[in-house]
């Protein structure tokens, strides 16, 4: 018997009708699914009627729980890989066990589907013919703003995700380093409680000191076009 197949499963970033008639029949047909969370997994599996068998894994238990997947694997079992929400692999530890069996020789088989990062570049008006993903910024504030210095000099459209507890502080930094420039902050993309705004940072300072921050935020900013984006 051969190895089987890693299926790198994209799943819904909030609307559940955002997953695609390929991502539901690769779930059904796998031997077990590979998730972050198998609580918030099983309630997407539940709605599409799919019962199979959950592994979790997650950043404290990436390397332990990749043996165990690359072992069924190489054993002919085909599993898929999904996230709580979006593409695996990105900014989150699948590219853990995607690098892994990379490594030993397993068939690795996209299912695409919904990205937070494509998603809020599509309708945030800032130029999509080059663009630059650079994830979550550092915690500590000395390291964001040093990351955030090293991108001064990008002429591409730039796409972070950020964490609520930490936009505030993100926000100001951002602004100490690139001045009060025009900013996309898209929150909690395709849900109920979906808001984009397009505003300067200061704007977007104020707002979320008097609002509190909630959900999943991805900011977008392009140091090129400021003038010719700016309200």
């Amino acid at each position: 018997m051969g190895f089987g197949k890693l299926f790198i499963v994209s799943t819904p970033i909030g609307h559940l009708a955002d997953m695609t008639y390929r991502a539901v029949e690769t779930l059904k047909s796998v031997a077990v699914i590979a998730c972050e969370d198998t609580r918030h997994t099983g309630i997407l599996l539940s709605h599409y009627g799919i019962d199979k068998p959950l592994t979790s894994y997650f950043e404290h238990n990436k390397h332990f729980k990749s043996r165990g997947i690359i072992n069924r694997l190489t054993r002919g079992e085909d599993v898929a890989l999904v996230s709580d929400a979006g593409t695996p692999g990105i900014s989150d530890p699948g590219y853990r066990v995607i690098h892994d069996a990379i490594d030993a020789g397993i068939e690795v088989v996209p299912v695409p589907g919904a990205s937070a990062a494509a998603a809020a570049l599509s309708v945030s008006g800032l130029p999509t013919d080059r663009f630059v993903f650079e994830g979550f910024l550092p915690p500590k504030t000395a390291a964001r703003t040093k990351r955030l210095a090293e991108l001064t000099q990008e002429t591409r459209t730039i796409i972070l995700y950020e964490s609520p507890h930490r936009l505030c502080r993100a926000l100001r930094d951002i602004q100490a380093v690139f001045g009060d420039i025009f900013m996309v902050c898209a929150r909690e993309l395709t849900k109920k409680f979906q808001e984009i705004r397009r505003q300067k940072v200061s704007a977007l300072i104020a707002h979320f000191e008097e609002t509190p921050a909630r959900g999943e935020f991805v900011l977008l900013f392009n140091l090129r076009t400021q003038r010719e984006l700016s309200p």
